[in-house]
């Protein structure tokens, strides 16, 4: 550790570093707090965990044990490195011994963490009289095991994506698994949010379908990072009563918090220095003295600039960029395996990564976390910085904050930050798009009765509308399925959508897939002509086949990344909820209509406009859920409509970046539009709306919060030290609109009255 001493102390000298530097906090060590073995916990089980120096639990993990061992659905929410496996190993294993024939199923949000949590249970269950088979089932598997796993595994991990798609509808070839399965384990809950929150939801809603026809009752362990709502999606998760274990009993070592506030390059425009271009001079300076680092960045592309970035700026002699990886979603299994084992091995001195690895994966001690931008809500800053300091003493954490104007408050406001609670995280599993999805997956796997329920959901419409459409069929009072298709393979949890687009790489003499992005991102990302970078290599887009979901790809060599523009047009459906006034504010049904008309080249390094050029795609149609607000001549007292314009323009830029602080969802997970006249309330109006199809809860969320949102925008901009509006609050001046910081500030006034 003594490079990472010297350097923190080398940064704490210099007065450039520390004036970019508005928080260095230091999270002291603490002591842990112990418990004995729970009584039920078996002898073996006790015996080995004594001979790996572990004569007492933490109290957390005793409290877990002792509550899963008496048939109780439960769920643990501690910090990063609490010892969050064992709460779950421990009863599993301990009841796996007592009975034999039970079964487990481990569901993790990754193959990766997947991977990894079979080597812990091996390694626990390595020198037990009890022959305990566990096995990984994923798309690696290998299909020679597969029937072995399905007839013999006492421990089955897999991912949310395998149990849907490979595991439930084909039940019946698991008859041993579902027969006899006592405990269901969620890791990383917090994961289940959004758009992806509310498939697994119903995919539960389907396993525990499933379990009931084969007589098994299996009870829940779950596992969370810190959230403010551990109970709630844990109810809406599973729909059953859970204990909430909360109280952390786990010892932490000393880490160091740094909020880095990039120095201005321009301050009336509020211009800051690049987050990755101060990303790749941090993570350098501490590569170069062995600190083995992770560096986290909000987008693939951010993944593969900054591994760019950082191979140029060390200047490292030919094979030894092995040092330095990426590490994002789209790299094949091999290569993230192969990654994870050199940051084990210490061979692997520097990872760039999306929150791919914000999870519990084992990666070995790392030194220190770099966030390039702060990563959307302190649930996920905490899990990341997390990710450093797991088995050493001092440890760094540095947020590297950018213009967006959430980052600018979260470090400007450092105490908002430490002194708050984590979010509520939020999803939605009845969303109509959603759920009747999963209703064709569960129709696949096993009929319906008339007046049968899917969980709490009552589905009797969506029944009588797929037999309308010839999906199922009714005969002897059950819904069957009676379709050629096999829904699950149509249906990503990751979108709400069931379509894809496929990246084929046409370089070498044989096409080859090297990744995928969904549908509604395919027109931003793989237009024709747009630079997709996959493991450092640049590729062009030759062409998109939009209808057939596909997009060509070539390598090229270029000193720039291309960033495409999104037009909005936006209807009003339906009012769910309203209150009218001066200002009046609702939230309903809306549908999108989004054309991407242009693109730009942004230059390496500099990040200067090299050009643009047009993107000839057709619309695209999404039918989601919105808040709007709108202003009534009386609220606005005379304001001349131009400042309207402006100010409704400066918020539609902010809004979506603070609303996602309260919502702990990412910031593109909203977006918003302004209408100076809107169609539907024939006034000025400003929209907030959910970017997934149906919706996934945040729109009623920000009805229910609107004034704590607007309250936390206005600080925003009054804390802003630019004159007219910067990528910090209201955005620059744009489309020929004067800059709205004055106008936006006034609307927010309005408002709050």
């Amino acid at each position: 550790m003594a490079g990472l001493n010297e350097l923190l102390q080398q940064w704490k000298d210099d007065p450039v570093f520390m004036s970019n530097v508005t928080r260095w906090g230091v999270v002291p060590p603490s002591e842990g707090s112990f418990s004995d073995f729970p009584e039920r916990l078996d002898g073996q089980l006790q015996e080995t965990l004594q001979n790996r120096g572990i004569s007492r639990l933490y109290s957390h993990q005793a409290r877990a044990v002792n509550a899963a061992l008496e048939n109780n659905n439960v769920v643990v929410v501690t910090p990063t490195a609490s010892g969050k496996t064992l709460c779950y190993n421990l009863p599993v294993v301990s009841s796996l011994i007592d009975d034999p024939s039970s079964r487990a199923l481990y569901l993790f949000p990754t193959k990766a963490l997947s991977q990894d949590q079979v080597a812990e249970l091996r390694d626990l269950t390595a020198n037990l009289e009890a022959d305990l088979n566990c096995h990984t089932y994923d798309g690696d598997t290998e299909p020679g095991l597969r029937q072995g796993i399905r007839r013999s595994g006492h421990i089955v991990v897999t991912n949310p994506d395998m149990l849907h798609s490979a595991i439930l509808p084909h039940h019946t070839k698991w008859v041993q698994l579902f027969q006899n399965l006592k405990y269901i384990v969620i890791d990383e809950m917090h994961q289940y949010r959004g758009v992806f929150g509310s498939h697994v939801a119903n995919v539960m809603r389907r396993l525990k379908r499933i379990c009931s026809f084969y007589g098994s009752d299996p009870k829940f362990i779950l596992c969370s990072a810190t959230i403010a709502n551990p109970g709630e999606l844990a109810d809406l998760l599973v729909e059953e009563p859970v204990e909430v274990i909360t109280e952390n009993g786990a010892p932490s070592a000393e880490k160091h918090f740094i909020f880095y506030n990039p120095p201005m390059v321009n301050p009336e425009l509020g211009l800051r220095r690049s987050t990755l271009l101060e990303a790749q001079n941090l993570a350098g300076a501490l590569i170069k003295r062995d600190v083995q680092t992770i560096i986290f960045t909000r987008s693939r592309l951010g993944v593969e600039v900054l591994l760019t970035y950082l191979r140029q700026g060390l200047k490292l002699n030919p094979g030894e960029d092995s040092a330095i990886k990426g590490y994002r979603g789209g790299y094949l299994p091999r290569e993230r395996r192969a990654i994870e084992k050199g940051l084990r091995q210490g061979t692997i001195k520097g990872v760039i990564s999306t929150n791919a690895l914000e999870l519990g994966i084992d990666i070995g001690a790392l030194d220190a976390c770099l966030m390039t931008g702060y990563p959307g809500s302190i649930a996920s800053t905490w899990q990341q910085a997390g990710r450093s300091g797991r088995r050493s003493g001092t440890s760094l954490a540095i947020l590297i904050a950018n213009s967006e104007p959430l980052n600018q408050y979260i470090v400007a406001n450092p105490e908002y930050f430490f002194g708050r609670t984590p979010e509520r995280a939020l999803a939605d599993p009845d969303n109509l798009i959603i759920l009747t999805n999963h209703i064709r997956c569960a129709a696949f796997e096993l009929p319906f009765e008339q007046n049968e329920r899917f969980g709490r959901a009552d589905i009797g419409e969506i029944l009588r509308f797929l037999e309308d459409e010839n999906v199922l069929y009714f005969s002897d009072n059950r819904y069957h399925w009676m379709e050629n298709t096999y829904p699950a393979e149509e249906i990503s949890l990751r979108s709400a959508t069931r379509e894809n687009v496929i990246i084929i790489d046409i370089t070498g003499p044989s096409p080859r897939v090297i990744g995928e992005v969904d549908r509604f991102s395919a027109p931003m990302l793989v237009h024709e002509e747009a630079i997709y970078i996959h493991g450092g290599t640049q590729y062009q887009v030759e062409k998109l086949d939009f209808e057939e979901k596909k997009a060509y790809v070539r390598q090229v060599d270029v000193n720039y990344f291309t960033d495409a523009n999104l037009s909005v047009d936006l209807k009003t459906l339906e009012v769910f909820e309203e209150e009218a006034g001066t200002v009046n504010r609702a939230w309903g049904d809306v549908r999108i209509n989004a054309l991407v008309s242009m693109f730009k080249k942004i230059r390496f390094n500099t990040h200067e406009n090299l050009g643009a050029g047009p993107v000839d795609l057709p619309e695209t149609e999404m039918h989601t859920t919105a808040f709007w607000v709108s202003f009534t001549r009386a609220a606005l007292g005379g304001m001349p409509l131009s400042a309207v314009q402006s100010g409704l323009m400066g918020l539609a830029h902010l809004l979506p970046q603070v609303a996602a602080f309260f919502l702990m969802g990412d910031p593109r997970d909203l977006r918003a539009v302004s209408q100076v006249k809107a169609p539907f309330t024939e006034l000025p109006t400003l929209y907030l709306y959910d970017n997934f199809p149906g919706g996934v809860g945040y729109s009623a969320e920000i009805y229910r919060s609107c004034r704590d949102i607007f309250q936390a925008a206005r600080k925003v901009i009054t804390d802003c030290h630019c004159s007219e509006g910067c990528p910090s609050c209201t955005g620059p001046a744009s489309q020929g609109v004067e800059p709205g910081k004055l106008q936006a500030l006034q609307l927010i006034e309005v408002i709050l009255k």
